[in-house]
């Protein structure tokens, strides 16, 4: 391994090797343990034979043979026992460490087997990168710990995909539609500039279109701050009535409705969340400019409704209009997704309404229900957090 100059190598504590060390100390501990205790009851359990030596004969009258010594039969035994033990404590000992030192050779070997599909794993998680996030860890084996993380590693490549992609998605999408405003409005001014008989009513005239167009690029870059903002979460809560939220956003629909000849049918009852005021309100704004908008016949309706469902707090905005499939509904969330229509920037908005409704309902924990209506139309509803 190296390391910077001047440094001392340290020793990896990988799983393995403390696998090994457990696995030898478990064994060094019982087996000491257990001669431990064998040798208490060895030396306290097993009977010591006491051995007298014989009583000496009667010699009276006899001739006396020359004394011989007599050994000491008194303490023999127990000196006999203490070497003994000695010996098998000696022999245990070794025995021991020759088990300790089998143990942990077995334990390294064990745990190298074991830990093999760790390794697989991570040999493969460091391989994938940005480019290659399709490739996945694609775990087999036992139905274990590491089969489990293996499989939530390949969910969370799933969800970096997808991630990487909508992000990919999104910046190509917004690039679009903000260059072709930028190309129309050049090519408007080099054309006008071009024409040298041009009158001063002529250049007021290219003003003018400059700054609707501008104030259009301006809507898209807020709608993208907007959605930008939802997606990152929410940093504070504060209680709220989408009853009022909503009510807010009535203000400036109704005469985009009255316009249009669309009858606007409320039920606007108390629902109390936990959430940021403003998006909540800009969440209500979109649902009913993108259900006045694209309302395209007169005499058409758009209902709002609020209040508690099933004890959460809810808001659902209906619509009548052209006839969605229900196949592209989920689609409309999308960022600069249109149904039926080409990207053009135009007066069928950014392409940014819903996608926002989306991130604002994900940032609240909100459940988005949406739904195509069989006669034409749109029906949303959200249903937040109880406060």
């Amino acid at each position: 391994m190296r390391t910077p100059f001047g440094t001392r190598p340290t020793t990896r504590w990988t799983v393995r090797l403390r696998l090994t060390l457990l696995y030898g100390g478990l064994v060094l501990g019982t087996g000491a343990l257990l001669l431990g205790v064998t040798y208490v009851l060895m030396n306290h359990v097993l009977p010591v034979v006491q051995v007298k030596p014989p009583a000496r004969p009667d010699l009276r009258g006899a001739i006396t043979p020359p004394a011989l010594p007599i050994p000491d039969l008194q303490n023999k035994p127990e000196q006999q026992r203490a070497e003994d033990m000695r010996q098998f404590l000696t022999a245990a000992a070794l025995a021991l460490v020759l088990m300790t030192f089998m143990s942990a050779g077995l334990g390294w070997a064990v745990a190298g087997r074991v830990l093999r599909p760790l390794r697989m794993i991570i040999k493969t998680a460091r391989g994938i990168t940005a480019r290659n996030l399709h490739q996945r860890l694609d775990a087999r084996g036992p139905d274990d710990e590491i089969k489990d993380l293996a499989d939530t590693i390949d969910g969370l490549l799933d969800r970096l995909q997808s991630a990487f992609e909508a992000q990919r998605a999104f910046v190509a999408n917004a690039s679009h539609e903000l260059r072709t405003p930028l190309t129309f409005e050049r090519s408007l001014l080099e054309i006008t500039l071009a024409d040298p008989g041009a009158s001063a009513q002529d250049l007021r005239a290219v003003c003018e279109r400059l700054l609707a167009g501008n104030q259009s690029q301006e809507r898209v870059i807020e709608a993208l701050l907007t959605l930008a903002r939802s997606q990152r979460g929410l940093d504070q809560l504060h209680d709220l009535d989408v009853a009022k939220a909503v009510t807010t956003a009535l203000n400036s629909a109704r005469e985009q409705a009255a316009a249009r000849g669309l009858r606007l049918e409320t039920q606007l009852d108390v629902a109390c969340t936990s959430g940021d005021p403003t998006l909540v309100e800009r969440l209500a704004v979109n649902l009913l400019d993108n259900a006045v908008r694209h309302n395209t016949s007169r005499g058409g309706w758009v209902r709002i409704r609020t209040g508690l469902d099933a004890g959460r707090p809810t808001l659902c905005v209906s619509n009548s209009g052209p006839t969605i499939p229900a196949d592209q509904v989920d689609s409309l969330f999308e960022p600069f997704r249109r149904l039926a229509t080409v990207r053009t920037g135009q007066e069928d908005g950014s392409g940014l309404g819903l996608s926002i409704v989306a991130a604002i309902a994900a940032a609240h924990n909100a459940r988005l229900d949406a739904h195509a209506l069989p006669e034409g139309g749109l029906r949303v509803r959200i249903s937040f957090q109880p406060a």
